[in-house]
């Protein structure tokens, strides 16, 4: 044992928290930081750590690494120069940190049972005169919460103490030096004033008891129901649920054997000599005599720690039903539930202690059932465990490493929705319940707030869980493009300036996702809706721009929701898209004036596009494929577009009104590069078109350009040519959205139960059509001509059948397409953030315009106000608008017939005087979503007026 010459404290202990231990009246601090002094240098951090009710961590870090594990201390808090005095071990820091029971405090938990137990059952002696005493005749008889306070106070008071009566002697518990000689003997010594039933019997506190299982419990549950007293039980789940190593062995499964061991134990069995058999017969015999003995040790050899089991990538050892079953009993009782928050409260610091700073989890797998057990508490969003059970315990969880998350989201994908969304509301409560009890801002920001963090790292667990247990489709992956993307030949100059691009692999991938081997866009329909993952308040308080400034610089200290996308609803998603793409921006703007500077060229900051209104296809496509070739990086420049002959300046509403009209050209039949569906409305590419590659290249970098420059485009493609943009192929199930007519002929193919080969006399030869109205055939297998389909190989031609309409029939055109995109979006976290439904949504809009929720949000200026009473006739005249009305009044206003996302109570519309009443029309400014309104006289004229506007406006003019 090495001493240590006592500490002087610079200052008393600043207790972040502390928790009283009832039990031996001491206060104690499970996590408090404190500077020492010893020998004249600096001792940096002391941390008081429960471990249980009964033993107490103590460990000093030196600045050396070295650890001293205390054995003894007393402290004094109360003022500065306190001196510590504590005697220790040095031992390395990698060995783990060993329970001591401190002798004095052993010594006062002694006396404040023997008070308790004076109190609850007396010392023996009828005639005792001690007032404390519950053989006292004036004594007032309490409950064991009651008593258990008044040990405490009696303690505390250094009160008197009864010596047992010698009728007392060896049958009451109160003394339990005498507790071993005949206990039957209680009965006996009490008279006619108390009789057997007003005092407790003997009970058992199973001290030896370091584990459960579902039948241990159930037996000290039945035990304690007998004496309606549950203290015992309440102290062994404090002590098993309260100790990390104790929950690791406790509900184990039952050790199955495989047929190679029972084999090789059948053998073993063989080979033995009569004496082994002999003896293994006397052990039986010995057992049945003492089946108790012959249980504990079996248990014994089944929880040996020594012994780690090698588990499969789901397998797990403890059996996660007994534990519900056990939940289910224990958790009615209010006592017992109570027992299990106090018990989570000291775990969790020792679990992210051991996880932080030792690496449990690569010693012993099995240390994952810690986390399995304790999730299995169906009360843990209960408001008792949000304030500091439950943060604590997530900030444990997400100290595991990633093997280990990606077990544990292996083992959850394998529960029913129902506990999935258990999970789920378990974690967003706490979230929700931390960001409705704090007021965060600019100043304090949510990303700070060590809860929320933890909560939604441990969500994600849950969200690739719901994933893996979905319907996932992880075989049909587009292949990637071989041919890379040129890079721009200002490389080397960025190079040069210190401006290297970052980010060049493309978007950053999630290490869970990695380690589990899917993507979200595998997830066909997952155990539970996506939206349930999105937390409405966090959106509401997260500051965006500094969030995005976290996930940027990707350093450990600052957490940014960016890297937990579900968390976050398109219209967060998007804002922090917005800032990706204008950081960009400015980031090219800069390097183009560097450039200039160093090679004289002319500054060219935007990349401009000047059309032709009536020539719009062949000036935009001619000029983008040559900046495509020459220098693709000008492409992540800021879109400026001017109209030849219009003064419009373009702030935004030019480009909008460029990508209308470029969109409503595209995708006009008559070009013939798409095909459009009647009943669904949809566009979908034509594999008979006469345009080139290049032509669908630029088409997809339209689009991509349409997305950096935050324009909504009025495209409509079925969702399956989203799932291709993020690398999936089509499958059967798409045709359902591309293809209905298709879709429902080959679904009564599949499930015709007639013969198919002899009633529908179909082979593996198709036929299609092309732009001249001639069939084309073709082969879905090699001489698909001689191939009937039957009942057999329907499945299959079913899916070669939707391979070929989805992706080999359109493959040269839909890979210029995603290659054009991918020119103006390979850098953007895009793909990260974006599941393919909300990919369309962020194109295309929301087609839901509510324009109730566009009065509410909108502004006035001018000498307007939403009290005036041409601002009440205006919005009187445009809710009594039809459908279409409404998408010209849109497009006039803002350049879209399309709500951003978010719907249009995210547009900021202003409404400015332009005047008192006159036969002028309303104008607007498209870039600013700014509509210019004269003051007309009645409502009559507005109405007129502004219909006239909204059906004839085109083109741009100065004001």
């Amino acid at each position: 044992m090495l001493h240590i010459n006592p500490f002087i404290l610079e200052r008393p202990l600043a207790f972040e928290q502390t928790e009283r231990c009832c039990r031996a009246g001491i206060l104690l601090s499970t996590s408090s930081l404190v500077t020492l002094f010893h020998l004249g240098r600096t001792v940096p951090l002391i941390r008081f750590h429960v471990a249980s009710w009964d033993t107490v961590r103590v460990c000093l870090s030196y600045q050396d690494g070295r650890e001293c594990l205390v054995e003894g201390l007393e402290l004094n808090t109360d003022r500065p120069g306190a001196t510590v005095m504590l005697s220790g071990r040095i031992r390395s820091p990698r060995q783990s940190i060993f329970r001591t029971s401190l002798m004095k405090r052993a010594a006062a938990k002694h006396l404040i049972e023997r008070y308790y137990h004076q109190l609850t059952e007396g010392c023996g002696n009828e005639a005792c005169t001690n007032e404390a005493c519950g053989s006292s005749p004036g004594f007032r008889r309490m409950d064991n919460n009651a008593a258990a306070i008044k040990a405490l106070e009696l303690y505390k008071n250094n009160a008197k103490l009864c010596d047992p009566h010698p009728s007392k002697k060896g049958a009451s518990s109160a003394f339990p030096e005498n507790s071993a000689k005949g206990a039957h003997n209680f009965s006996a010594c009490s008279n006619g004033k108390m009789n057997h039933k007003d005092l407790p019997p003997t009970r058992e506190d199973f001290r030896d008891l370091n584990y459960l299982t579902e039948e241990k419990v159930y037996e000290i549950l039945a035990l304690c129901g007998e004496t309606e007293d549950y203290s015992p039980l309440i102290r062994v789940i404090g002590r098993v649920f309260s100790s990390a190593e104790s929950l690791v062995q406790s509900f184990r499964k039952a050790k199955q054997h495989t047929k190679e061991e029972l084999k090789s134990l059948q053998a073993k069995d063989e080979d033995k000599d009569e004496d082994e058999k002999e003896t293994a017969s006397g052990s039986a015999s010995a057992m049945e005599v003492d089946p108790d003995a012959a249980a504990s040790s079996g248990e014994g050899a089944s929880h040996d720690g020594n012994n780690v089991q090698k588990l499969g990538p789901v397998e797990v050892s403890v059996d996660i039903e007994a534990v519900r079953r056990v939940y289910d009993r224990l958790l009615s009782n209010e006592k017992i539930e109570a027992a299990f928050l106090n018990a989570l409260v000291y775990l969790s610091p020792n679990v992210e202690c051991d996880l932080t700073y030792h690496n449990v989890y690569a010693a012993d797998p099995n240390y994952l059932n810690v986390f399995i057990i304790v999730m299995e508490n169906n009360n843990l969003h209960s408001p008792e465990y949000l304030e500091i059970a439950l943060p604590q315990f997530c900030k444990a969880m997400s100290k595991l490493p990633l093997p280990a998350l990606a077990k544990l989201a292996r083992l959850w994908s394998q529960y029913g929705a129902d506990q999935i969304r258990r999970l789920v509301e378990t974690f967003q409560q706490l979230i929700t319940y931390t960001v409705i009890s704090n007021e965060f801002n600019s100043d304090n920001l949510v990303n700070e707030d060590d809860g929320v963090v933890a909560a939604t790292k441990c969500l994600k667990i849950v969200y690739y869980a719901n994933v893996l247990g979905g319907d996932l489709d992880t075989d049909h992956n587009e292949e990637e493009d071989d041919e890379p993307i040129p890079e721009s030949s200002e490389l080397t100059l960025q190079e040069l300036l210190g401006e290297e691009r970052r980010n060049k692999k493309g978007p950053r991938v999630d290490p869970l996702e990695t380690e589990l081997g899917i993507r979200t866009s595998d997830c066909r329909k997952p155990l539970i809706p996506f939206e349930e993952f999105i937390n409405e308040p966090l959106n509401d308080v997260l500051e965006m721009d500094k969030d995005y400034t976290f996930f940027k610089v990707e350093t450990e200290s600052k957490f940014s929701f960016m890297t937990c996308p579900f968390i976050l609803n398109a219209v967060t998603k998007n804002l922090g898209l917005y800032y990706d793409n204008r950081i960009r921006m400015y980031s090219e703007r800069r390097i183009t004036a560097l450039y200039s500077l160093v090679q004289g060229q002319q500054l060219n900051p935007y990349l401009r596009l000047k059309v032709r209104r009536d020539h719009i296809i062949d000036d935009a496509l001619v000029r983008l494929e040559m900046i495509a070739m020459e220098n693709p990086a000008d492409l992540k420049k800021q879109l400026y577009v001017e109209f030849e002959g219009e003064q419009g300046v373009d702030e935004g509403g030019v480009s909008k009104e460029f990508f209308q009209l470029v969109v409503e050209e595209i995708f006009n039949p008559d070009i013939g590069m798409f095909t459009y569906d009647e009943s669904t409305k949809l566009f979908w590419f034509n594999p008979s078109s006469f345009e080139n590659e290049g032509q669908f290249t630029l088409i997809g970098i339209v689009l991509g350009l349409a997305i950096y420059n935050n324009c909504i485009l009025d495209v409509h493609f079925p969702m399956v040519v989203y799932r291709k943009l993020m690398g999936k192929k089509g499958t059967f199930r798409d045709l359902a959205d591309s293809h209905p007519v298709l879709y429902q002929s080959l679904k009564e193919l599949l499930e015709y139960e007639g013969n198919v080969e002899e009633d529908m006399m179909i082979t593996f030869q198709i036929s299609q059509t092309d732009l001249f109205g001639n069939p084309v055939m073709y082969d879905l297998r090699e001489g698909g001509e001689k191939i009937p389909v039957t009942n057999d190989n329907r499945k299959e031609f079913v899916a070669l059948y939707a391979e070929y309409m989805l992706n080999k029939s359109v493959e040269k055109q839909f890979k210029a397409f995603k290659r054009g995109f991918h020119m103006v979006t390979n850098e953007s976290p895009l793909k990260y953030l974006f599941r393919p439904e909300e990919i369309e949504l962020l194109i295309c809009g929301s087609r839901n315009l509510d324009f109730q929720a566009l009065e509410e949000t909108t502004e006035y200026d001018g000498g307007y106000n939403r009290d005036c009473r041409i601002i009440k006739d205006f919005w009187e005249t445009v809710h009594s608008f039809g459908q279409e009305q409404k998408r010209l009044f849109l497009q006039f206003t803002t350049g879209t017939d399309r709500a951003p996302v978010g719907g249009l109570g995210k547009l900021k519309m202003i409404i400015a005087k332009n005047g008192p009443d006159s036969d002028r029309l309303p104008t607007s400014h498209t870039c600013f979503n700014v509509l210019l309104l004269p003051e007309y006289s009645t409502k009559e004229k507005l109405r007129e007026r502004l219909l006239k506007a909204i059906t004839y406006a085109k083109g741009f003019g100065m004001l």
